[in-house]
């Protein structure tokens, strides 16, 4: 069969050729522009130094390997002159198992460097990654949705293993090369110090090389990274969306928007490939040149002057053995700069300032009645836009209200108040006389159950749902929550029962049924206060009339603000 018109109009682009324009948005995730150094010495610090025993333990192992890799030119000399040359016949039998014995226990130190090595690395991403997540779970909920989620998960999946380039594996990977470079030079400038010279005359010219293609990588890095978050927020926003998209027939405009985005991340991602692997070759031509003039200056002196095979075989050794490692260090500049460049990008998170903290050792909030008063409070948003102005609440133990409303006139913001979610700019919030801004956070929110217009459920079992936020809560416990809330009987039907998983966001379930699930579970909470956010819209008139039944039972008692478009 062949390719469909469509198909075929979708033309990969040529190497190299230009990404689309585009005018970026402000970037949520805003990198920060900390030096090499300071993000290196923060990585050794925090996510490093913590594991010092793996680290020490990797940090000898290359060390060794450094030095029997600086003593092997030295046994070359021995094997030329006292055996090719020297006809030792003693040397003949004990030198080949000296050799034996270094290279085998170089093997297995470098066995356990690089073991050390992989698991720092994979430590640092780890330890990163729950870094962050610790952040964005205690972080304000102004800036979660002031950022688009797929820019989070971009963090998560891209950027982060990107600092491991400039974390664990730069260090070891430095103690390493830089050691075994430094045991070479040192035994060929033993063995001839002019010879040494020529060979590494050339180096200075790679640095300052090596200096101009860092800036070029870091700006192409930036651009990788920034395009790979733009590609993390449209493949979210079009999995959450997909119902509208195919419903208006925009398969093709989304698919469309996504090669864009891929075919620009495909663009700097060949353009950091191709200014680090130039590094290569300006290397390897500065150490061929240097290699050059070291064989011709050694040849002339076998043939001219006094110069033994063993000192010309050490010597070519160790600058054969020097070059990898020197490579080495010369390709792990480069790949810092990526590292260093995402880095940037994960600290701008993990250092993200929280507007609504508590003070140190806050007390716990006591409910022994449940008056909630608000008391001239002002609140705007982050645009300045006024939405509480002079606001005076005063709600009785047990009283319930219901703030009725057009959309944007503030019944949000007071349930927002409420939870903490936001601090008002002036006034105060109490609870039973308690300032709740002086109080821990935990210890509010233990007191609160809310329920919303659209139910938020996690992919786990219903059970699990239900008992979320009750800790310890018993299977008997879950099914009375579950019969409160009219949810027991749908429940039972399903073929795993309470152990059916509801799918991503509640996916498998309709939209009673999880507004059902939502209530089973404030009711199992049975905290003091209740917030309700329009919470039966999602309901059939049958399921509706009997939670409607089943809040009876729950406002019993309890301090209710409700959000309420219907009177009913």
């Amino acid at each position: 069969m062949g390719e469909s018109k469509k198909t075929k109009d979708r033309k990969t682009p040529a190497l190299g050729s230009k990404p689309q324009k585009k005018t970026y948005e402000r970037d949520d995730l805003s990198a920060g522009d900390a030096s090499p150094r300071a993000v290196m010495s923060r990585l050794v610090r925090e996510f490093i130094a913590p594991h010092w025993r793996v680290l020490a333990v990797g940090l000898s192992a290359m060390v060794f390997v450094a030095a029997t890799t600086g003593a092997l030119p030295y046994l070359m000399k021995l094997v030329a002159d006292e055996i090719l040359e020297g006809k030792n016949e003693a040397l003949l039998f004990t030198l080949p198992l000296v050799i034996l014995v270094v290279m085998t226990s170089r093997a297995l130190a470098d066995w356990v460097s690089r073991v050390a090595d992989a698991w720092l690395g994979g430590r640092v991403i780890a330890d990163l990654r729950i870094r962050m997540f610790d952040v964005l779970a205690y972080a304000d909920l102004s800036w979660i949705q002031d950022t688009h989620s797929g820019r989070f998960v971009s963090a998560f999946v891209n950027d982060v293993p990107v600092v491991d380039r400039a974390g664990a594996k730069p260090l070891t990977s430095m103690v390493k090369n830089g050691l075994s470079t430094i045991f070479l030079v040192g035994m060929m400038f033993y063995m001839d110090w002019k010879l040494s010279v020529l060979t590494i005359i050339g180096m200075p010219i790679a640095l300052i090389f090596l200096r101009r293609q860092k800036k070029r990588i870091k700006n192409a890095s930036q651009k990788s990274l920034r395009e790979a978050g733009d590609f993390g927020s449209l493949l979210t926003q079009t999995i959450q969306g997909i119902r509208v998209v195919k419903a208006y027939g925009q398969e093709d405009a989304e698919a469309a928007r996504v090669r864009s985005v891929v075919n620009n991340i495909m663009y700097y991602l060949v353009k950091t490939a191709k200014a680090r692997a130039a590094v290569a070759p300006i290397t390897e031509f500065v150490a061929g040149l240097g290699f050059a003039a070291a064989v011709f200056y050694a040849g002339w002196q076998s043939i001219y002057a006094n110069v033994t095979l063993g000192d010309f075989m050490g010597f070519i050794t160790a600058a054969m053995l020097m070059y990898q490692p020197l490579r080495s260090l010369f390709n792990l500049q480069a790949q810092m700069t990526e590292g260093v460049t995402a880095a940037n990008r994960i600290f701008a998170i993990i250092d993200h300032d929280r507007k609504v903290t508590e003070p140190k050792n806050a007390p716990a909030l006591k409910v022994p009645e449940g008056r909630i008063t608000f008391t001239d409070v002002e609140f705007a948003s982050e645009e300045d836009l006024p939405i509480l102005s002079g606001f005076e609440l005063d709600i009785e133990p047990g009283e319930k209200i219901a703030l009725v409303g057009p959309s944007g006139s503030g019944k949000s913001t007071v349930l927002n108040l409420v939870l903490r979610f936001f601090d008002p700019q002036t006034g105060t919030v109490q609870i039973d006389g308690q300032d709740i801004s002086q109080v821990s956070l935990s210890s509010l929110r233990s007191q609160i159950a809310l329920l919303t217009q659209d139910p938020v459920l996690f992919d786990d079992s219903i059970a699990n749902n239900i008992a979320y936020g009750s800790d310890g809560a018993g299977m008997d416990r879950i099914v009375d929550a579950a019969k409160a809330a009219a949810a027991h009987d749908f429940i039972s039907a399903l073929p795993r029962g309470y152990e059916t998983r509801v799918g991503e966001d509640g996916s498998r379930l309709s939209g009673g049924e999880k507004q059902r699930i939502a209530f089973a579970r404030a009711m199992l909470r049975g905290a003091p206060i209740l917030l309700l956010d329009e919470p039966t819209s999602a309901l059939d008139a049958e399921s509706e009339a009997k939670v409607q039944l089943a809040m009876e039972t729950l406002l019993e008692g309890r301090t209710v603000i409700m959000i309420a478009h219907r009177l009913s």
